[in-house]
């Protein structure tokens, strides 16, 4: 097979669609918002993308069927200020720096086939500590959309957002840039111990403003709630430096 494969299930006609990525990463952040902006705006598969950059396995599924790891594309017509959206969302990313370069270049002149000129990616910033309100850092490819972006509160700065970003979400902006496509990065603050739906809701909070979207988060919120448990039971199973351990091994919970 050739080193990167498109398969289309469907041609969609649209009119300079806006592009958002939500790949895995930190916090599986960028991944949770784009997948829940996909369900709530009804969005469409239209095309499936295989790889000998992606892990060599399938996934299993309910009842035992498999299918190859894969990145998919969505979309969504007429939405928000009346735009189209075409998303990217996967099971993994490239597994090498030179993977990681080749899918995104390849993502890069299938979204220039469509028309797209402004791109959207999501991610989480991990700072190792449990977020209660998560802060969404940013980064962007022209002046104007930081400009733009601070007005919905997005952190634009060298020093809280480390000095690069890793993976799919930064190359689709430094590559993207290449294609003249305007990009802008949002990335929401998380512990990176867990899947965080409270930063992906951080995240989706600026996006929704920017695209001018309405989306019920009900869904995120459950799963929030039930994290929240997660990292209440982690802070009562902490032990202090003063308090004596009894001899017993706490290198890990039951």
């Amino acid at each position: 097979m050739d080193d990167i494969v498109i398969h289309y299930l469907e041609r969609p006609k649209l009119k300079k669609p806006i592009f958002i990525e939500g790949l895995p990463g930190i916090g599986n952040v960028g991944k949770l918002a784009a997948e829940h902006l996909i369900d709530q705006l009804g969005a469409k598969k239209f095309a499936e993308i295989v790889s000998k950059y992606f892990p060599p396995q399938v996934m299993v599924l309910d009842g035992g069927l498999i299918k190859l790891v894969n990145n998919e594309l969505y979309y969504a017509k007429d939405v928000g200020k009346g735009v189209d959206i075409i998303f990217l969302v996967g099971d993994y990313q490239g597994m090498n720096p030179e993977g990681q370069y080749e899918i995104t270049d390849f993502i890069l002149r299938v979204l220039a086939e469509f028309g797209v000129e402004e791109i959207f990616t999501l991610g989480g910033y991990g700072v190792g500590k449990i977020v209660e309100k998560p802060r969404v850092l940013g980064a962007a490819t022209e002046e104007d959309l930081v400009k733009e972006m601070e007005g919905y509160g997005v952190v634009f700065s060298r020093v809280d957002s480390g000095t690069g970003i890793v993976g799919a979400s930064g190359l689709l902006l430094g590559l993207g840039a290449l294609h003249n496509m305007r990009s802008v990065c949002f990335m929401g603050e998380t512990s990176g111990y867990f899947v965080d739906p409270k930063s992906a809701r951080a995240v989706l909070d600026v996006l929704i403003q920017a695209l001018d979207l309405e989306i019920d988060f009900s869904e995120l919120e459950d799963k929030a709630k039930q994290i929240d448990v997660i990292t209440s039971r982690l802070r009562e199973a902490e032990v202090k430096p003063d308090e004596p351990t009894g001899g017993k091994d706490l290198g890990y919970i039951g």
